[in-house]
């Protein structure tokens, strides 16, 4: 029987990979050669990294990851090896665009100046960055979009400079991988230099990587008063400092694509490429089909602050942030226990269903019916 090592806040793991094998379930940060040695397949998330030092000695023939980033797993090594690797690509993007649906949301209620006819320059026009231009335009925002990658592969494709995009945007969100080499290095795109660049009180939302947007940079731009920034994910992770939690707006635990929706999608994306390695039948894809609890949201504002009493409804970013300062003020200055509370919370990540699993009725205008049907929200 094949033996099959899960991250164990990968969901539905027994359900999933169980009619292949024998499923062990061990803490992606505790994954290593010796947990694989006898293992046939590895199914892993962002946190575990995988190549020859985790691979060496081992009779791993299949790894999947059960996200949209790569950049935790060494292709090249398992190529070298004759590995087969399967990803699953897009499978959170909407959870991430609900995300910073929310975080932005969130700030506009704070300063009480709505996001319609301001600019956002989405940096990374994939999967993720795609869902998150749609709901800005939703939002009745401008999208600038950078993405060199892209533009060199599709002719037409509209995407202006980084450093245009910073002086330009009153929101600047990233959703590129982490990348230090090739010809479109993504570590620290967002440095010192152009952290100096950003227009006065613009926000920075990063939830693809740490290390594409230098903390510390931001960090000083921040306590200057000259940004705002909404962090997911931290150069210094699992362990965020004091300090960047002292100047951020919004803080998580990077949970942005952490939808109940997303994760299930990944599970059935990997659990799906290896039946199709073993030549095996795949799953049931009803199984990755999560139920509604409260399918209806009584909205009693009106405006634009009956969208953001819907998408507060369904994610508070709030909870969220109070949850990472309560958890990591706890630990105090202890790396360790700071790391562990990190991870703690993304291990036990409250229920998150995505908007289109929610209708609303409200008693709102014809625009804000557009906005929350663009949104994903069936209306009443």
């Amino acid at each position: 029987m094949l033996r099959i090592v899960v991250d164990e806040n990968v969901p539905l793991a027994r359900e999933a990979f169980g009619p292949f094998g024998a499923v062990e379930l061990v803490a992606g940060r505790g994954i290593g050669a010796r947990t694989v040695a006898d293992a046939d397949a590895l199914i892993v998330r962002s946190v575990t990294r995988v190549g020859d030092a985790l691979l060496d000695g081992s009779r791993v023939r299949f790894v999947g990851t059960a996200t949209i980033g790569t950049d935790h797993v060494d292709r090249a090594a398992l190529e070298r090896r004759g590995i087969v690797f399967a990803a699953a690509p897009g499978c959170n993007a909407r959870s991430v665009a609900e995300y910073v649906a929310a975080a932005l949301l969130q700030l506009e209620a704070d300063a009480g100046r709505e996001l319609r006819g301001r600019t956002i320059g989405v940096v990374g026009v994939g999967n993720v960055g795609t869902r998150v231009a749609e709901v800005a335009r939703a939002l009745g925002m401008r999208v600038l979009a950078c993405d060199p990658p892209r533009a060199e592969r599709e002719r037409g494709f509209a995407s202006v400079s980084l450093d245009v995009l910073v002086r330009a945007a009153d929101v600047v969100t990233f959703h590129v991988p982490l990348e230090s080499g090739g010809e479109h290095p993504t570590r620290h795109l967002l440095d010192a230099e152009r952290s100096e660049q950003l227009r006065p009180g613009a926000v920075v939302v990063n939830s693809s990587r740490g290390g594409v947007v230098d903390d510390e940079a931001l960090a000083i731009a921040c306590a200057a008063g000259r940004a705002e920034a909404v962090l997911d994910v931290w150069e210094d992770e699992p362990q965020p400092s004091a300090a960047m939690l002292g100047v951020v707006r919004i803080a998580t635990p990077h949970i942005a694509g952490y939808s109940l929706d997303g994760k299930l999608a990944g599970t059935r994306m990997v659990a799906e490429a290896l039946a199709s390695f073993l030549g095996a039948a795949g799953p049931d894809p009803a199984v990755f089909v999560a139920p509604v609890t409260s399918p209806v949201i009584e909205v009693g504002e009106t405006g634009r602050a009956a969208v953001r009493e819907a998408v507060r409804r369904v994610y508070d970013v709030r909870a969220d942030d109070a949850r990472l300062r309560a958890a990591l003020g706890a630990a105090g200055g202890d790396r360790a226990a700071r790391a562990a509370a990190f991870d703690r919370l993304r291990r036990e990540y409250p229920v998150r269903r995505e908007f289109a699993g929610y209708g609303v009725r409200c008693a709102v205008g014809d625009e804000e019916r557009q906005t929350l049907a663009a949104l994903g929200f069936r209306l009443f």
